[in-house]
């Protein structure tokens, strides 16, 4: 049965990131408090603006959030297959678009680029309008809010700043929990 097993069933790849081991494999920090927010993405909002904009408004620069599902009018996600020159696990593909789709469900986290400015990172499964199923990174500066608000639940993360860092055992920009620092 085992080897009919691994027939049907492909060994998952093996991936082995291309700098020094680095022991701790989760990063992270405690929060001693938090704020829950439910935000409604409005129509012929970008699913960035849409979210930035109401956090940063709330003094939320680091967040935690899922977003419910609801139609969008554009929506386009990346891929990470292979890197094909080795020098990191992963590289994004180019963008692909899917036009109009719903997204099913999807995680994104707010935080900070390298120069400060705010960085949403979501990952999503969608559904086309064609019927496929796909999933990815979504690029949230274009994935336009449909005709629907779209409900967003997000937990603040205070008392640490989430920043994107180069992270020398991926050899890739991550984002990484790091000690509060003054807000700009």
């Amino acid at each position: 049965m085992t080897a009919q097993r691994s027939s049907v069933f492909p060994r998952s790849r093996t991936l082995i990131h291309p700098g020094a081991f680095n022991p701790v494999r989760i990063q992270s920090r405690l929060s001693q408090r938090a704020r829950h927010v439910r935000l409604a993405l409005q129509p012929g909002t970008s699913l960035f603006d849409g979210l930035v904009a109401p956090l940063l408004s709330l003094g939320i620069q680091s967040a935690s959030m899922t977003i419910l599902g609801g139609y969008f009018r554009a929506l386009q996600y990346c891929v990470a297959p292979p890197d094909p020159t080795h020098e990191a696990v992963i590289r994004y593909s180019e963008p692909i678009d899917a036009g109009p789709a719903y997204m099913v469900f999807g995680n994104a986290t707010l935080g900070k680029d390298m120069t400060g400015g705010a960085i949403v990172h979501c990952h999503a499964a969608i559904r086309t309008a064609q019927g496929a199923s796909k999933g990815g990174h979504i690029i949230t500066q274009s994935a336009i809010v449909g005709p629907q608000p779209v409900s967003v639940l997000a937990t603040s993360l205070d008392g640490f700043d989430l920043r994107v860092a180069f992270d020398p055992e991926t050899n890739i920009a991550l984002i990484q929990p790091l000690q509060e620092s003054h807000h700009e």
